[in-house]
């Protein structure tokens, strides 16, 4: 669980001003539990790559995420995820340690990415399309192309905690007014994904939230409702 706050008093006439907090993050503390899942063990995948060789996939994923995966703490080490990965968007943020052993390019070391997109088409239940610079980072020194133009591979992977050593990141989404709030979560560490969320304004009581798509939540707001606000 996380808790944060963030201030906005959600009148009309500062609607202006709660849309250019599209690109200002509150920082929040870091959760400090996470499922017992994490770190059970290897289990076995498929990986494939997609986008420019050392690219980021695309800066346009299902999560929402935009270009900042390409930027610190992401890095461009993220991956698209089967149905089973990407859970309708409950699974963006998640964070897996993906290694391959079968090709005589692979490493055998363990990379961390971060389920940032969505794969509908990619085959089986738990099938990573990586990012063309995480499939690479699956390679010993000097083999990544090699790695890459193998195409699809046997991978192992396991989920772990995300640490990011950073804060959360709120991006308030555009379409937000005085009745109506929306924002996408990054950089969530531990769990990293999100399964619930609570909207508590300064005034009324909780408002849950539900997932709009990808890592954005949204709420209705009451007539009145005025910030700071609490995020739990």
């Amino acid at each position: 669980m996380f808790t944060s706050h963030f201030s906005s008093p959600l009148t009309f006439l500062t609607v202006t001003a709660i849309l250019l907090l599209q690109t200002n993050y509150s920082v929040c503390t870091n959760p400090n539990s996470f499922n017992a899942s994490l770190g059970g063990g290897f289990s076995s995948a498929i990986a494939t790559w997609y986008g420019s060789p050392e690219g980021p996939g695309t800066t346009g994923g299902a999560c929402g995420f935009g270009v900042d995966v390409q930027n610190p703490p992401y890095n461009s080490l993220v991956s698209a995820g089967s149905n089973d990965i990407y859970l309708n968007g409950k699974g963006c943020g998640a964070c897996y340690q993906v290694k391959c052993t079968e090709n005589s390019a692979c490493s055998g070391f363990p990379v961390t990415v971060t389920i940032t997109d969505h794969c509908p088409s990619c085959p089986g239940a738990f099938h990573f399309d990586l990012s063309g610079k995480a499939f690479g980072y699956l390679a010993k020194r000097g083999q990544a192309d090699q790695l890459r133009n193998a195409g699809g591979i046997n991978i192992q992977y396991q989920r772990v905690a995300c640490n990011y050593k950073t804060g959360i990141l709120f991006k308030i989404d555009a379409g937000s007014t005085a009745n109506y709030m929306a924002f996408a979560i990054e950089l969530v560490s531990g769990d990293g994904d999100i399964g619930a969320l609570q909207l508590l304004p300064s005034n009324t009581g909780a408002i849950n939230m539900q997932q709009s798509w990808g890592a954005t939540w949204k709420a209705d707001l009451p007539n009145g409702t005025k910030g700071p606000f609490t995020v739990k």
